[in-house]
């Protein structure tokens, strides 16, 4: 019993030993991969500018992929095109067989006239990138460069993927997962530039981070008439003027106070002439939610309080309803992974814990399937005059912040295998793949 102790002592005491050379081995690595960094900035630089000057809308990113695969290519990763549309995948192998874990950028813009007055000004008229995808693509390239050059380091795999349609649901993401994009990936990680932290910050949230998202259209439908003689008309204006603030009463009093949801009537048309009662008229609006309950119990009481409202005024009704994307909800173990290789990067006090955002994102759909996080690189510079919102006209981003999300996504890569080996038991003192790997 004796000897075996002491075996069992000076078994930890390699393991111990082993983990500590890694960790210094990865210190040299990480100063290495700072100069990578610093080296592609420019070219990250202009790939994000031509993304920002030639913007392509949802379904439509044909020269955006086409780009992307070729770059990827010369890389030599095996890539795949036309995955769920105009999606691209690249798979980096390292050196060592072990997991995939998998890096995701979105490809699109949106229908918006660009009103900056800069050089990478979009030429497209009325499309822009205002959302920051542009970046996202540049980064994940940039990401995918350098990781190439450190295969010898990597015992797993890397698979980027260059996913279409983020902002237009049913989006991009479930079409590639029901091609396979996710079979053998055991983890993903995505991330967003972000305009509302500075540049310098990085956000996590190792729970709900963005909600679900729907949308409801209803056409009310009265009876016109002369704007002089109500009583013979059935004003669907009038009525939708009721609708509207009747909804806002399924948050303030049909929901449960502590479970967060957003009613919100964005777009009313109705009428043609000052004089005339109209007939008919058009609301359109959003619900936000995180809990599947609270989502399903939002749009069940749009249209319990629209019958209701109707049948007041002697009106019918035809409503829509046009599902969005789910809650995206964070995996608390790959959320503190990002926490803690953020914190390296940028420092404990600039890495954040983000409130939840009532935006939405079809990244949640590879999270419903495997674990993974998502976070926020600040990407706002007020000295810069760079303040405006995500989907403005005049969007921009602090371009200097693709610097740190590329630093993350190597950390993540490099470190994130490491910890699945541990969790496989990889470190025994019998493995010496590692050994090898400090070699």
């Amino acid at each position: 019993m004796h000897n075996f102790m002491i075996v069992r002592s000076f078994v930890k005491w390699q393991v111990t030993e082993l983990r500590m050379k890694i960790y210094e081995k990865m210190k040299v690595i990480m100063l290495e991969i700072k100069s990578y960094i610093e080296e592609i900035y420019s070219q990250a630089v202009l790939w994000r500018r031509h993304f920002h000057k030639y913007p392509e809308l949802s379904n439509k990113e044909k020269k955006t992929s086409d780009l992307v695969a070729k770059h990827l290519q010369s890389l030599g990763l095996e890539v795949n095109t036309g995955v769920g549309g105009y999606g691209v995948t690249g798979l980096l192998k390292g050196s060592a067989p072990g997991p995939t874990i998998a890096f995701r950028a979105d490809l699109d813009a949106l229908p918006i006239q660009d009103e900056k007055d800069c050089e990478y000004r979009s030429t497209v008229p009325g499309v822009m990138h205002a959302c920051g995808h542009d970046g996202h693509t540049a980064v994940l390239m940039s990401v995918a460069t350098i990781l190439a050059k450190l295969t010898h380091l990597l015992q797993g795999n890397i698979l980027f993927i260059f996913q279409p349609a983020e902002e237009l649901p049913p989006g991009g993401a479930q079409r590639m997962i029901e091609q396979g994009v996710l079979q053998g990936v055991e983890a993903i990680y995505g991330m967003h530039l972000w305009t509302p932290i500075p540049r310098g910050m990085v956000g996590y949230s190792d729970g709900e981070a963005l909600a679900a998202s729907d949308g409801f259209e209803i056409e009310i439908i009265g009876k016109g008439g002369h704007g002089g003689i109500p009583n013979e008309a059935t004003d669907a204006v009038m009525i939708a003027a009721h609708l509207i603030v009747n909804l806002q009463s399924i948050v303030s009093r049909q929901l449960n106070p502590l479970h967060p949801g957003v009613v919100t009537v964005g777009e009313i048309q109705g009428g043609h002439a000052f004089n005339v009662i109209a007939g008919t008229c058009k609301i359109k609006g959003t619900t936000r939610s995180f809990d599947p309950q609270v989502r399903q119990e939002l749009l069940t009481q749009v249209e319990k309080i629209t019958t209701a409202t109707c049948q007041m005024f002697d009106a019918s009704y035809r409503l829509e309803v046009h599902r969005g994307y789910p809650a995206l909800i964070n995996h608390k173990e790959q959320s503190e992974i990002v926490k803690r290789l953020a914190q390296d990067v940028v420092g404990e006090n600039h890495v954040l814990r983000m409130e939840p955002i009532m935006g939405s994102e079809d990244f949640a759909y590879y999270l419903q399937q495997i674990p993974g996080a998502f976070f926020f690189v600040g990407a706002g510079n007020e000295r810069k005059q760079i303040v405006a919102p995500h989907h403005h006209p005049a969007f921009d981003i602090d371009e200097t912040a693709m610097t740190i999300a590329i630093e993350c996504y190597l950390k993540i890569a490099l470190e994130h295998i490491t910890v699945m080996k541990q969790r496989k038991g990889l470190y025994d003192s019998e493995n010496v793949s590692l050994s090898d790997w400090l070699s």
